[in-house]
This record gives structure tokens, sequence and C-alpha cells, in this order.
């Protein structure tokens, strides 16, 4: 079966390639909108939003996979908008707990059957000076990602711990994603 991915994400298209999936890309035109609700339901609502603005114009069989995450601590860390920005949401976090979310949905089409679920990771980072945090935005990582980190680049080395699924603070939780794809009959441990 025909798999596509509703992002443009470079970490998600990475962590489906080292699976060894064959997948198109199909970018999703779905437009987020904060609202006020749990940020489990928002991350499953944006993941299923995404699947299905691509999944509704597909005609042939296939599983589309929607997936959005975000930081999360006394509110949602979206990506930061500027270098001070992300100073002080790596300020904000240094030292402390705080969880990563993601939800995943998988559409098949044409009959846009869904299931919708969320992953959460809970990361702790260390404390933190201020000129660790000027490096390490001057390396220019943090600038695109959620939170203002990436855990699989210079960023581990400001992660103290995890608890959880590594792949979901990546962006995509791989052992949640394989077990919703087995519910499709589609396993990824089988030739």
């Amino acid at each position: 079966m025909k798999i596509i991915l509703a992002s443009n994400s470079p970490r998600r298209k990475e962590i489906l390639s080292q699976l060894g999936i064959k997948y198109e890309v199909v970018s999703s035109k779905y437009e987020e909108k904060i609202e006020n609700i749990q940020p489990e339901d928002l991350v499953m609502r944006f993941a299923e939003g995404k699947a299905l603005c691509v999944a509704k114009d597909i005609l042939e069989d296939a599983l589309v996979i929607g997936s959005d995450t975000i930081v999360y601590n006394n509110g949602i860390l979206g990506k930061p908008k500027n270098e001070k920005d992300a100073f002080n949401m790596l300020r904000s976090l240094s030292g402390l707990y705080h969880t990563v979310i993601s939800g995943i949905s998988v559409i098949k089409t044409p009959s846009l059957h869904k299931i919708t679920t969320f992953e959460k990771t809970t990361v702790k980072f260390k404390n933190l000076t201020d000129d660790e945090i000027f490096y390490y935005i001057s390396t220019g990582e943090p600038m695109d990602k959620a939170g203002a980190y990436a855990i699989q680049g210079i960023g581990s080395l400001i992660v103290e711990r995890i608890d959880g699924c590594y792949f979901n603070v990546m962006g995509l939780p791989v052992y949640r994603l394989s077990k919703v794809l087995e519910d499709f009959e589609y396993k990824l441990l089988a030739k």
C-alpha cells in the first residue's frame, strides 16, 4: 500500500527513510489555528487536519500520515520569532522538565477511515548558563524548532534526560505510528 506523508518536515522525512518506508510527500495546505483547548486535543486536531487536507484528493488506496508536535511548558512554545525569543524560551526551560506532545493521524484513502492519537514525552534540560544559551542560538539550530531546540542535533547537549519516545521529541513518534499502521494491516516489521 502506498504511504503518503502530509508534511515537508525534514525530520519526519528522515525518520521514515531510516525505517526503510517507501513514501511520497504531499504538502498539506492545512492552516493551523491555535485554540484554547488541551494540548493533546490541539495536536490531534492539527495532525488530522493536515492528513485530511491531503487525503481528500487521493483516489487510490493509500495511507496518509499527518503529524504535529508541540513543546508544552505552562503553555505552548512554538518556533522562536527571533534570537531574543529563542533565548527566552531556552531560559524558561533551563533546569526544568517540559512535555513534548505529538499528534498522529493516519487516514486510509479513498474511504477516509481515520485513526488519530497522540504521544507524550517528558524532557528535562540541564541548567543552562547564559553563555551556553547564546552559543546554542549562534549555531542557528534553534530558530526553526518548536521550543527552540533539536534533540537530534547540538540540542542533545542541553537535554539531561527524557522519559518516553525519543522520536516523539524529533517530531514523529515511531512506535505509536507503527501501532496505528498495524491497525490498517500495514506492518513495519514484516516483508
